[in-house]
Order: structure tokens, then sequence, then C-alpha cells
């Protein structure tokens, strides 16, 4: 059998287009972009056309607004410890419990280390932001809010436009993790309130070790990285031109695919999740099944371990996750779901399916072949199921 990959939420396969666009800035157009001979001119005409590619995925303005990073992690870090030095006299920071461990790492650290507060704001039983708690938490101290686009583990999709609107009405600057959105959804930045953007290349069928930043023209940016002055001072070290050439070359190739991406890989995941749900009892998909990304389910298996079932998936050749690759290896559930309140009886048993445009019906069909084997194995050895008659939790599958 032919492997199955359904963990394109922890990382995608590098398009084969995009490996292409990189080679050459490997070999041929090896020079320094800050250059100013013949050999760096053409890496940083290269740049400059990369540029202009993830500009027109995210509908930015104008080219200038994108920063280069490291990726994700990095981004989240610099927008919000930028924002914590250029807000004069606030020190809050307000974000979600259901944020990404870039955010809540970062977040932990700073109350500990910086005395900043941070307003922690929850989210109902499908994983979406309690609107009102958030704009009480907004107030004269707020330096920045920081909400996700959509949630790395259940799909679940933010009002990013509306929250960007409230934090504003406080004075105070909004950033967005769009690392799981980007590429998937149609984002259009022209005219958004949003001030900072995280996204990160490997998300997007491009390499890892790059991402970017953006920020909207007129805010104010205090580097993360200081040294030379590439990215207009705003972040420092030899650009990373293959890597920025590749998340170009991705950001062009997910826009062509964009219509794909939220019709037959939409599909896909919705032929699975029902699938599931009628082949297993006490099967349940989690999340705002209303509002979410196109590929992504995250389906709870009632009174086993999400680990084991994982371990078989892997033996069958199926790999899928049990949430954020950040957090692999904690035996405690998944922070997402204990924020959405799922019984500990179902988020132990949790498995995240995520979907790339590679992904294909045989790849469904082999899931749904091998999961209800899996899962009856499973609940034989599982010392809380007691069978069909066993009395349900209060949680109630999606699907019926």
């Amino acid at each position: 059998m032919d492997p199955v990959y359904l963990d394109n939420n922890a990382t995608t396969r590098v398009d084969a287009a995009v490996v292409s666009a990189m080679l050459p800035y490997f070999t041929e157009q090896f020079g320094n972009a800050s250059s100013i001979h013949a050999f760096g001119a053409e890496v940083g005409a290269g740049l400059r056309t990369a540029r202009r590619q993830l500009q027109a995925l995210l509908g930015a303005e104008f080219d200038h607004e994108i920063v280069y990073t490291g990726g994700g992690t990095e981004s989240d870090n610099t927008a919000i410890l930028s924002a914590l030095e250029t807000q004069g006299g606030r020190n809050e920071i307000v974000t979600s419990t259901v944020e990404h461990p870039a955010i809540l790492s970062l977040c932990a650290w700073l109350e500990k280390t910086r005395a900043a507060k941070v307003h922690y704001i929850g989210v109902d039983a499908r994983g979406r932001l309690d609107i009102d708690a958030y704009r009480k938490a907004l107030g004269p101290r707020t330096a920045i809010a920081s909400i996700m686009w959509a949630n790395n583990e259940t799909g679940t999709i933010f009002p990013v436009e509306t929250l960007a609107a409230l934090a504003h009405e406080a004075g105070a600057l909004f950033h967005t993790d769009a690392v799981q959105a980007v590429g998937k959804i149609k984002i259009d930045l022209s005219g958004s309130e949003i001030d900072m953007l995280s996204l990160s290349g490997h998300k997007l069928h491009g390499p890892k070790g790059i991402g970017a930043l953006y920020v909207r023209r007129g805010v104010r940016l205090r580097p993360l990285i200081r040294g030379g002055h590439q990215e207009r001072g705003r972040r420092a070290g030899t650009e990373n031109a293959p890597g920025i050439v590749g998340l170009g070359a991705a950001a062009a190739l997910a826009q062509e695919h964009m219509e794909d991406e939220n019709t037959r890989v939409r599909d896909l995941r919705d032929r699975l999740e029902q699938g599931l749900v009628q082949r297993i009892s006490h099967a349940v998909v989690t999340g705002d099944i209303e509002n979410r990304l196109p590929n992504t389910a995250n389906v709870a298996f009632e009174y086993i371990e999400g680990e084991a079932i994982l371990l078989l998936l892997n033996k069958a050749g199926i790999a899928a996750s049990s949430g954020s690759a950040c957090t692999s290896g904690s035996l405690e559930p998944s922070h997402v779901l204990r924020a959405m309140k799922v019984p500990y009886t179902a988020a132990h048993g949790a498995i995240r399916f995520s979907f790339s445009r590679e992904n294909t019906e045989a790849d469904v069909d082999r899931v749904l072949e091998v999961m209800p084997g899996i899962i009856a194995q499973l609940r034989q050895m599982s010392p809380f199921w007691d069978g069909e008659s066993k009395t349900r939790t209060a949680f109630t599958p999606t699907y019926a």
C-alpha cells in the first residue's frame, strides 16, 4: 500500500516547482543580495519577484509591508515584543486560550520576566472566541491583541477583522498568527485593520526555515534580530535567498490552487469525517464545522488514547497527528480541546487529519478501511469501555 499523508498542518511536502525555483539560488545565483555587483543584483531581483508573489497572495498594498523571517514562531515573537516596546505606557496583551505554543509560551515568559499582564480569552464548545470577554479585556493598557486567524488543531476560523477593529478602538495594535490560514483561504489585507500577520513557508508546500511577518504601512516595528540593514533594517542577517524564492513560488502556486483547496480538498475532508462517524460509534467531530479551514478534520474517538491510534495508523502507513506537532510528547490532552471543555474521555482520543491538494479519494478510502478495526482493537483493551451499552457523555457527535 502507498503511504497516506494526512498531517499537512504539521508540514507539507515541498512542491516540485518550488524546488526547481530554488535550485539556481544554491549554485549559479549564489551572490549576496546586499552586494552591489552583478552577482548580488541578480539575487536581489529574484527576491523582489518573490516578495511580489507573496504580496499578491496576501493582498498587501505594498511589497515593503513584508518582512522575511525564519518562520512563524519568529514572526509571532517579533510582533508581540515589538508592540510592547513601541506602545509606550502599555504592558498588557490580549490573546486566546487556544493559540499556538509560539504565542502562549512567549506570553507565559513575558508574565514571569517582563511583568506583562496577559488576558487569556476563552472559547466555546466549538472553539469560537468569546467576543464579549475579548472586548472587556481591551483597555488603555493594552499594547497588542494577538488572535490566530485559524486554529491549527480544529481549523476553526476567527473573525480577525472584527477583532482588529475592536483592538484599534482601545488604541492597541492587532496581530494574527495566520500560519494555518495563508494559502488555504482567501486573504485580502488591502484596507484591512490588521497591523501584523505571521506566516510560514512549510505550511503551504514551501521550504522550512522561512517565514514572513506582514507589517502594515505606518506601524512601527522594533527588530527582534539586530545587525545589518537587511529587510529595511527590520530583520538583520543575510537573506535566505533560496528560502525566500521558494516561499514566493509556493505563494504563487497557493493562489493558483485556492479554488481546489476550497472545493475538492474540502469535499475529501467532509467525506472522511462523515465516513468515520457512520462507521464508528462514539466518534465526534470537533470545532466549528460551519466556519473552519477546508482541509482540517479533528475527530475524537471516546474511551481510548490518541497516541495508540497514531501508532497503529503509522503501522498501516497512515500519518496523522493528535494535535500540534510543537506539543508532541505531552501526555496531557490538547490544550485546545481542554479550552473547548471537551471531556477527557474524548480529548485523549482526538486525532487531527489535515489534507493538502496532493491528497486523493484513495487516501480517504484507505483511512476508512483501517480505522474501524483500529478503534475496535483499542477499545477492547480499554478499561473505560464496556461496549455499545455504555452511557454516552454529554459530548454529542457533530454528524448524526
